[in-house]
């Protein structure tokens, strides 16, 4: 489709799933698909060229997983519309959706027109998963807290000007921050380990920091990135609890 529309990445490593929500949001008029990625990198790649006004995203995704894939492209793109595709959506799933800066959760088997009536919602304004949230016991004050910070802004959000680091650099502090070495960064990002070497020590340079470290706790402090287990549906979901045990962490071929 080459007309008009607003411009919309899709995310997910099925390239199925992927026509399907295409022709859905294509058929309307109202929406153009400027690009499809299967992964972390090529969403970050497609990010940078398309500059997306929608994003709708796989929460499971090879090597960087969907949510933080969705940190890591609300940071490139902070006025972008996130929806979350998931199988899952228990309280401690959607409130990580939430932290992630996603609008709304769209279960992989939503029909058509629903998932296209819930992207004008979020395109329209509206926080699907934050009325959800809201409408949870359990997770109401939590949510309270935080939206009361600025009302109309994610309270995630840090300022533009007060993230120092490019997409790149923060993907790859982010991989840091899960655990993963040099080689295992490069592997999920698609770049030689050199590469990696040489964004990590520009992440050290911008932040002043003497180690990786230093940069990962000055990240996690900034919440810039979380630390937590790389990878895989159980633990990307999982609440920071210091009382739960620690799960074994899983690497990223």
């Amino acid at each position: 489709m080459l007309g008009g529309g607003r411009r919309v990445l899709l995310v997910d490593d099925h390239p199925l799933f992927r026509t399907g929500v295409r022709r859905a949001l294509e058929g309307t008029g109202r929406y153009r698909v400027v690009a499809e990625a299967a992964c972390a990198h090529e969403a970050i790649d497609a990010a940078d060229v398309h500059s997306p006004e929608v994003i709708v995203l796989d929460v499971q995704l090879p090597g960087i997983s969907g949510l933080k894939t969705a940190r890591i492209l609300r940071r490139k793109e902070p006025r972008a519309r996130l929806l979350l595709v998931s199988l899952f959506a228990d309280d401690a799933r959607l409130l990580e959706a939430y932290h992630a800066g996603v609008a709304a959760v769209l279960p992989r088997d939503l029909p058509p027109a629903a998932l296209v009536e819930t992207v004008d919602r979020v395109v329209a304004g509206e926080q699907p998963l934050l009325a959800l949230l809201g409408r949870r016991p359990g997770l109401a004050h939590r949510v309270r807290a935080d939206v009361r910070l600025l009302p109309g802004r994610h309270p995630e959000a840090p300022a533009l000007e007060a993230l120092p680091l490019s997409t790149r650099e923060l993907a790859v502090l982010d991989c840091a921050a899960q655990g993963l070495s040099n080689k295992q960064i490069a592997g999920a990002l698609y770049v030689t380990e050199q590469t990696v070497k040489n964004h990590l020590t520009s992440v050290l340079r911008k932040l002043g920091v003497d180690d990786r470290v230093g940069a990962i706790l000055h990240a996690v402090r900034h919440r810039w990135v979380e630390i937590g287990p790389p990878g895989g549906a159980e633990a990307e979901w999982l609440l920071a609890d210091p009382n739960r045990p620690a799960l074994a962490r899983r690497t990223v071929a």
